[in-house]
């Protein structure tokens, strides 16, 4: 008799845990066979959705295998880039057109990050280029036309504040060198800010401005000094 009952105690507790079972996977919505293949892959590789944030500045070095096209609008600079994230570090080509001086300027540039703590991150960056200036002196009386060698190196941090938004901290410390005979210089040393925000479609904004010094002379004994600023609005777009 005990035997019996205990029989049907446990048959009855099996099917309780069968039904229970069937019911919670009734329940749990199916997912497309691609769909499920793709999240079975991103938790074996233990990542999540990619963070999209950044394509004109931030963020300080792109991802690897990261490309991003930016432009910009400002003064007294207007600009294009393009940026290609490298495990580590990125590269990044550009080009300007000073309106103020109707010069433009084509560079090759590269950031290495060396700090990552938390939300705040850290890269210096180096680029190198040419300067042609037309001596257009209608916006910039002091203005001096040449060929000049520019040697740009520079910091930016990043600080992210949200899913969506960066603050910016950037330096840029520019050396043009005139080579021609008459060995014209330029110096800049700008300090500033700004913030780039996530728009959607793998779209961001920035605003920035910076604020500092600038000498040049345009031959030997005819040096100046005098504030150097800048100020740009961008968009730039994640390609892949």
């Amino acid at each position: 008799m005990t035997r019996l009952v205990l029989s049907r105690l446990l048959v009855s507790a099996l099917l309780l845990v069968s039904f229970q079972t069937s019911a919670a996977q009734e329940s749990a919505p199916a997912l497309p066979s691609g769909e499920q293949r793709v999240m079975d892959e991103d938790t074996a590789a233990g990542g999540g959705e990619e963070d999209r944030l950044g394509a004109v500045v931030a963020p300080v070095t792109l991802p690897a295998g990261t490309t991003a096209l930016y432009g910009y609008v400002g003064a007294p600079e207007l600009g294009v880039g393009f940026r290609q994230g490298i495990s580590g570090f990125e590269l990044e080509a550009r080009a300007r057109l000073n309106w103020f001086q109707l010069s433009a300027a084509l560079e090759l540039g590269a950031r290495f990050k060396v700090l990552e703590r938390g939300a705040l991150s850290l890269a210096p960056t180096l680029a190198v280029g040419v300067v042609l200036n037309s001596g257009s002196t209608y916006m910039d009386e002091e203005n001096f036309s040449g060929v000049l060698l520019r040697v740009s190196p520079g910091l930016v941090a990043g600080y992210r504040v949200a899913d969506t938004v960066t603050l910016l901290g950037l330096v840029d410390l520019p050396v043009d060198i005139g080579l021609s005979e008459d060995e014209a210089r330029r110096f800049q040393a700008l300090g500033g800010g700004g913030v780039e925000v996530y728009l959607g479609s793998n779209l961001s904004a920035l605003a920035a401005g910076q604020v500092g010094i600038e000498t040049f002379r345009e031959r030997p004994g005819a040096g100046e000094t005098r504030l150097g600023w800048s100020a740009r609005l961008g968009l730039g777009a994640r390609l892949f």
